[in-house]
């Protein structure tokens, strides 16, 4: 295994979605799988363990679910990315783990190249959306009057008004540059917006 990568745990409490979703990665060269988890409980012990780059994260499980072990995984400040990975495309659902630190949301009706490409652009720093999960969130948005921000939400976007990157926002506020990340993912899904720029210029107007 190369220094270039990108370690991903699957967690999935189906058996056979996990190894095929191992099959599907072993097929390239510049990921790999370093564990597996049945349930959000477990996934937290592997990630504890082997700190991967990337988690692939179902929600519905049992015992604890994918956006409970998203916010766990978080919490503890692992240095690691949650994607996740899974059947609902609903807006709750989808802001509930984004909520929760996730930096991606991809379904399993995707093709398998939007997956391997999914990891790959979130090792990147980037927050991939499936486009149904992202029409979703328009329509969460569209339907609420006003735009619900977290107060930490609401900080981070008034440093990327005063142009500050994203480490020396994580500075500011004395947290990781994967939270301040894992904010602005939620924050762009919140208002409606794709970059920094947009991001801005709605703070600008709104904050």
């Amino acid at each position: 295994m190369s220094d270039t990568t990108i370690r991903v745990v699957l967690v999935d409490d189906h058996a056979v979605i996990r190894a095929g979703l191992a099959q599907l990665l072993a097929g390239t060269d510049d990921i790999s799988v370093v564990g597996t988890a049945a349930n959000g409980a477990e996934a937290l012990a592997v990630v504890r363990e082997i700190r991967p780059d990337v988690v692939l994260m179902d929600l519905q499980m049992p015992e604890v679910d994918g956006v409970a072990a998203t916010r766990m995984i978080m919490a503890e400040d692992l240095g690691v990315d949650v994607l996740v990975l899974t059947s609902f495309s609903d807006g709750e659902r989808i802001v509930a783990a984004l909520d929760a630190g996730a930096v991606g949301y991809l379904l399993k009706d995707a093709d398998p190249e939007d997956v391997l490409q999914g990891i790959r652009a979130v090792s990147r720093g980037e927050s991939p959306i499936h486009p149904k999960a992202a029409r979703a969130l328009l329509g969460v948005r569209a339907g609420s009057s006003q735009v619900q921000l977290t107060s930490r939400e609401s900080e981070v976007l008034g440093l990327v008004r005063e142009g500050l990157a994203n480490k020396q926002i994580a500075r500011r506020l004395d947290i990781s540059e994967r939270t301040v990340k894992a904010h602005l993912t939620s924050a762009f899904a919140r208002i409606g917006v794709a970059d920094r720029t947009q991001a801005a210029l709605w703070a600008e107007r709104n904050l």
